[in-house]
């Protein structure tokens, strides 16, 4: 349909544009007077509704605070408990064991939490104190600490024990805790009535923070014992205020005095226990309202009516004894709405010319636009323009008219048209055959054209030159004369289903004179304007390529292409096949595993072409020795498999196994170069071991392992031990994961002493595992496991972080200790090693003059040039570097000379048998002179008897270690040696 052009009248002639005048100067006016009425309405809602909201939002906050402050009271009077109960079930007597430090004060530390006591206050009550509040700390800090910035207990004797420890390691030696504020207020003098207070605001400048504290006093039998006490820290507790946009808030105390406001940061540093003093605000008048609330905070209007510029709400926080008030300026407020205001006039203005337009627009629109639009329809239908006009069918005067109209026009252009369609059908239906005739002509594809009985009556010219043969030649024939002969039933087959389906698709072997190719053939029906089938069309693509690259990768899915023996695919069908015959009692089998020893080094010295042409020559030796039944196969990389058929007894497995290992006797020439060769087999027996396909491999693995661990170039049969030995190893390498997940490894600390003086020197770090059924788990269980999965990396950074604190706390109380801390093989060859000790080293604050990393001489050996590098990086660090259990392994005097180490470690077996075996005192004696020589420091370990440390002193080795001084003991044992730390 075409739209019709016609003219409109302009300017103040338009009938409608004078209407929407006089109506838009009517809504103007009346608008401007409804609008202002409606705003100081709202304006006075508004801030009814904010009073309201305030109210609720203060309220809301304040139940908020004052539950959060009784949960405190309800945990902390609940550790109370435990911890009165517990002290009073015990003997409150113990052991003065412990040493005064020399600032005059006994402190210890630990995970958990930390203890002080002044020297002269320490007793046998104390040292009780000391043992029995260590426990409970374990249990209750934990809890504790999740609710609280801390928890202490201060004992009438001036004992605490706090966690976190911090503030027992900071606190002075002299401090008196009746002076605190968080001691006294719970003292039978000020709490006669034994009820859990909370102090007013002060400072502690240990912890450097503004805080309340909740302090409940201990009784035993009516006795006051001390008090239990936790804090809140205030930037805690303003944490909790409530922020909004637009809104202020502020807590005040039950004398008026401002404590804070949402916006107020506290930033001095006053003398402990100072309380704090009142905030200052934004606006005095805040200040004035605080003082008259609090006095009488039934008067609210009297309180309000002090700041007349603001809304403002307040409720209580009882638990506390504060108020929290929520206030906003009523000037931003109102200015919202003189916004509003602003705006009014120009909305009303707006709405008044839309309306009017709007009115203008309906009158166009349904009156003046139609009448023309008729108008200009008759105007081009007199001049014999045809095509349908767009008008209106409404049920009004102008629609029937323009109904009328339609209905007339719409006969003729129905005649018209008719006869124009008729014209343009007939040369749509010979350009599309046209087409289609073009496309088949010049497809990529062969397309044939049969009758209902399959019989060719056109091929297109793809078809003839891909088959080699002419449309003449075929015209007529069957279908079925293009097909292969071994293809024939396939033909039939076709016949069956078109009959049924009346479609078909398949692959199909082609064959024309001596020309065969496979091919994607699809038949379809052709169906008449009736649905009867009148013909039918045959594609064919051409898939010859397709069916030569599939029995390619066929060979490829099934053989190795190195040394053509079977693959791993392959091997596991044959082996499944072996297992089912074996089910139903045919025979038993036995399943070697091979592994050829060396053939990495082989690999990595001659080159990849030698290890394939070294590979490839194993393989024709194996076949050489092997049945015709058995069934050989190259798993990947120097591992094969075999397969031995018919195997009664391990007898005869034992006999072929070793006749295989003859075919590794005699040397292969690769190039230049002849290698010897040897290989580890594993054999296991089916179904005797098992008769799971899985079981199987697995235990053919097993065997092989245990073959390479009793020196290679055997073989090994599976026993279940392997498969339990295997088991405990995966057990603990599990066990292990989880230890380090849930932190079950502590470390011991063995001292070394200096024998000149008796005084302790450094300490030796040894790691203990701890199960949480408090059982040990031996080093020499766990340790080989650890190295040979790599948690020893991660455990091994874990035991550098303990002992580098162990250090800090150490020199930091004053005692100028070595620490030695024991590398892995895995941790030494970790390129990252030497940035992991400088970071530890950094985050801790140990000095490395005193730390010593202690390795082995097999570490060193090998690639000496990367050993000497990494250890050079870590003397940079500033560590010492010892060689531990010198003399057990490739003592070497040009390698000692070239490694930059600094003292040598006597291993305890030349140790142990002195003065009895003379042979290994001359040994000692020996590396003693030498290790002096070269500017070594030299310790002997394993010290156990008299004789030995007289035999030590008298060759001038003065540090040693041994059970003969002490075992090693955890941290907090130490302290109960009766050696003099260095210091």
């Amino acid at each position: 349909m075409k739209d019709v052009n016609f003219i409109k009248p302009t300017g103040m002639d338009s009938l409608g544009r004078k209407f929407a005048l006089v109506v838009f100067l009517a809504i103007v006016t009346a608008g401007f007077v409804i609008g202002y009425a409606v705003i100081l309405l709202q304006e006075a809602n508004e801030f009814e509704q904010q009073q309201i909201a305030l109210k609720h939002s203060a309220a809301n906050h304040a139940l908020q605070l004052n539950k959060n402050f009784l949960q405190k009271e309800q945990k902390a009077i609940a550790a109370n408990q435990v911890i009165s109960r517990s002290l009073s079930l015990a003997s409150l007597s113990g052991g003065t064991t412990m040493k005064a430090a020399a600032d005059g004060s006994i402190r210890v530390q630990d995970d958990y939490s930390g203890a002080f006591v002044a020297a002269q206050n320490y007793n046998t009550r104390v040292a009780a104190l000391f043992d029995k509040t260590d426990l409970l700390w374990q249990q209750l800090s934990p809890l504790m600490l999740q609710e609280f910035f801390n928890f202490y207990f201060i004992s009438k004797e001036q004992f605490i024990r706090i966690s976190p420890a911090d503030w027992a390691l900071q606190v002075s030696s002299e401090h008196d805790f009746n002076q605190d504020l968080f001691y006294n207020i719970a003292t039978p003098e000020q709490n006669p009535a034994r009820q859990p207070r909370w102090t007013p605001l002060y400072y502690d400048n240990i912890w450097k923070k503004w805080m309340t504290s909740l302090i409940i006093p201990v009784y035993i039998n009516d006795e006051f014992v001390g008090v239990t006490g936790t804090d809140f820290i205030l930037q805690d507790i303003l944490a909790m205020l409530p922020r909004q946009e637009g809104r202020h808030s502020m807590i005040f105390d039950s004398q008026g005095q401002i404590i804070s406001s949402a916006r107020q940061f506290l930033r001095t540093d006053p003398p402990m226990n100072t309380p704090l003093q009142a905030g200052e605000t934004s606006a005095d008048s805040l200040s004035q309202y605080a003082r008259q609330y609090a006095a009488n905070p039934r008067q609210i209007m009297q309180a309000q009516a002090l700041v007349p510029e603001k809304l403002i709400a307040t409720d209580v926080v009882e638990r506390a004894d504060w108020y929290l008030s929520v206030y906003v300026d009523k000037a931003d407020i109102a200015t919202a709405f003189s916004s509003v205001r602003s705006r009014l006039v120009l909305v009303f203005t707006a709405v008044a010319l839309l309306v009017a337009l709007f009115l203008q627009l309906i009158i166009y629109h349904f009156i003046l636009k139609r009448i023309n639009r008729l108008s200009g329809a008759i105007s081009r239908l007199s001049r014999g323009d045809l095509e349908q006009v767009q008008l209106d069918t409404q049920n009004d005067e102008i629609g029937l008219l323009n109904q009328a109209f339609g209905r007339m026009s719409d006969e003729i252009s129905t005649l018209v048209s008719g006869l124009n369609a008729r014209i343009e059908e007939k040369e749509q239906a010979e350009r599309s055959a046209r087409k289609l005739s073009k496309a088949v002509s010049f497809s990529s594809s062969g397309i044939v054209l049969t009758d209902q009985l399959l019989r060719i009556e056109y091929a297109n010219p793809f078809l003839t030159e891909m088959i080699g043969t002419t449309t003449e030649q075929i015209h007529l024939q069957p279908l079925g004369t293009l097909f292969a002969e071994e293809m024939h039933h396939v033909a039939e087959e076709i016949q069956q289903t078109l009959a049924e389906r009346q479609h078909w698709r398949g692959d199909m072997l082609l064959q024309h004179a001596e020309r065969q190719l496979w091919v994607s053939l699809a038949i379809a029906p052709i169906r008449d304007e009736k649905g009867g089938i009148s013909n039918y069309v045959c594609a064919m693509q051409d898939i010859s390529f397709i069916k030569q690259s599939q029995k390619k990768m066929e060979q490829l899915a099934y053989y190795d292409v190195l040394t053509g023996l079977a693959n791993r695919s392959y091997f596991r069908d044959q082996l499944r096949k072996a297992i089912a015959m074996s089910h139903r009692g045919y025979y038993s089998f036995a399943l070697l595993y091979f592994d050829l020893d060396e053939f990495k080094r082989i690999n990595d010295t001659l080159g990849h072409d030698a290890g394939d042409e070294l590979l490839k020559e194993v393989a024709k030796r194996l076949i050489s020795r092997l049945r015709e039944e058995d069934t050989i196969a190259r798993l990947g990389g120097d591992e094969f498999a075999v397969i031995l058929s018919g195997i009664t007894d391990r007898g005869q497995a034992s006999s072929i196994a070793a006749n295989l290992q003859q075919a590794f006797a005699a040397p292969v020439k690769l190039g230049n170069h002849e290698v010897s060769i040897s290989a580890s087999i594993g054999i296991t027996v089916a179904p005797e071991d098992a008769s799971e396909e899985e079981l199987l491999l697995k235990h053919a693995d097993l065997a092989m392992y245990e073959a390479k661990a009793r020196g290679k170039n055997t073989f090994h049969f599976f026993s279940h031990d392997l498969n339990e030995a295997a088991n405990e190893r995966l057990l603990i390498e599990n066990q292990l994961r989880e230890a380090i997940r849930e932190h079950q490894f502590l470390l011991y600390y063995q001292p070394k002493i200096d024998i000149r003086d008796n005084s302790i020197v450094g300490y030796e770090t040894l790691l203990r595992w701890l199960r949480p059924d408090n059982t040990l788990v031996p080093p020499l269980r766990f340790i080989g496991v650890a190295e040979s999965t790599g948690l020893i990396v991660q455990i091994g950074e874990w035991i550098i972080w303990e002992a580098c604190r162990f250090l800090s706390r150490q020199h930091s109380r004053g005692h100028n200790v070595t620490l030695s801390i024991n590398l892995s093989v895995r941790q030494f060859k970790d390129d990252n090693l030497p940035e992991i000790v400088e970071r530890i080293l950094l985050r801790t604050g140990a000095n490395p003059a005193f730390l010593i990393f202690e390795i082995t001489e097999s570490m060193l050996m090998g690639d000496t040039d990367a050993a000497i590098n990494q250890l050079n990086q870590l003397k940079r660090l500033g560590v010492s570097l010892s060689i531990d259990d010198f003399g057990t392994g490739y003592s070497s005097l040009s390698y000692l000379k070239r490694f930059p180490v600094d003292e040598l470690k006597i291993d305890r077996s030349f140790v142990k048998d002195i003065p009895d075996d003379r042979n290994d005192m001359d040994i000692v004696a020996a590396i003693i002179a030498m290790a002096q020589k070269m500017n070594l420091r030299v310790v002997a370990e394993g010290v156990e008897t008299a004789e030995q440390v007289e035999f030590l002193r008298k060759n001038a080795c003065y540090q040693v270690q041994g059970y003969y001084f002490s075992m090693p003991l955890a941290e907090q044992e130490l302290s109960r040696l009766n050696y003099v730390v260095n210091s």
